[in-house]
């Protein structure tokens, strides 16, 4: 368990982007996957704070002034597709627009700024529509295509459990970080990317060409991107581990006033 100071110094903030909820269908509630704040805890080594999604609550200045890093998390809401250019229709699902409007100028600014962040499922979707990118709305539906969706029967553990491999690029950022080239991972998500959005590189693509890993060329920052679920279990998983770990040390180099390339890093 990480202590609230380590050495002498006070823990980096993450600031963990909540969804919105109604409580027993009538009381509004903003919240975070208790996992999500476990494993920016226990395996990141930071401070987990959750974040309001709603811009007339909080700005993006003031979310890059008080936290040193951000989880893009996943949610059941989709990015609502008028952010790429399109028009909704059923099949894009229920929309959060107030998060939209916190995420995408977020993802943005921190790209701008060098200052980093970890993308997940939804997160992960946002990063690409962020920057300019385009989203198919039900994966499942395109020929070829595996259903992606969290399974609707069985235990929390059956539902995040392993279900399909990703392959990603030889000598690539994800490659030198897990040590290998294919990766078993879970998969709960309708949606994926259809179009990449500029300076968008996918770097892990499911065994149906689902992109699955993405990061933001020449960006300055930690902005590596999944469209699984490494939450599950990080302090245990040796593909989740490895990917809170680095966003940690991204999060406390940016605390202390630098950067992490990891393009750059063997």
């Amino acid at each position: 368990m990480v202590t609230k100071k380590e050495h002498g110094m006070k823990r980096p903030v993450v600031g963990i982007i909540g969804n919105s909820h109604l409580i027993n269908d009538q009381y509004p509630a903003h919240a975070g996957g208790t996992m999500n704040s476990e494993a920016v805890a226990q395996v990141s080594g930071c401070m987990p704070l959750v974040i309001p999604p709603d811009p007339r609550l909080v700005s993006v200045d003031e979310l890059m002034e008080v936290c040193d890093g951000f989880v893009l998390t996943g949610g059941r809401p989709n990015v609502h597709p008028e952010e790429y250019g399109e028009e909704w229709t059923e099949a894009h699902g229920a929309h959060d627009r107030y998060r939209d409007g916190i995420t995408l100028p977020l993802v943005r600014a921190c790209v701008e700024r060098g200052q980093p962040f970890f993308g997940i499922c939804r997160g992960f979707q946002e990063v690409n529509v962020a920057m300019g990118g385009t989203l198919y709305p039900e994966i499942r539906d395109l020929p070829g295509r595996m259903n992606h969706r969290m399974p609707p029967d069985g235990t929390i553990e059956e539902k995040f459990a392993l279900r399909h491999k990703v392959t990603l690029s030889e000598r690539g950022v994800f490659h030198r970080l897990f040590g290998a080239t294919e990766v078993m991972t879970n998969t709960l998500h309708g949606q994926g990317i259809k179009t990449p959005g500029r300076r968008i590189v996918i770097d892990g693509h499911a065994p149906d060409g689902t992109p699955e890993a993405i990061y933001v060329e020449g960006a300055k920052g930690f902005t590596l991107s999944v469209q699984w679920h490494p939450e599950w279990d990080a302090a245990n998983d040796p593909v989740s581990r490895p990917l809170f770990q680095a966003f940690g040390d991204a999060v406390r180099d940016w605390a202390r006033g630098k950067h992490t390339d990891l393009l750059k890093s063997a």
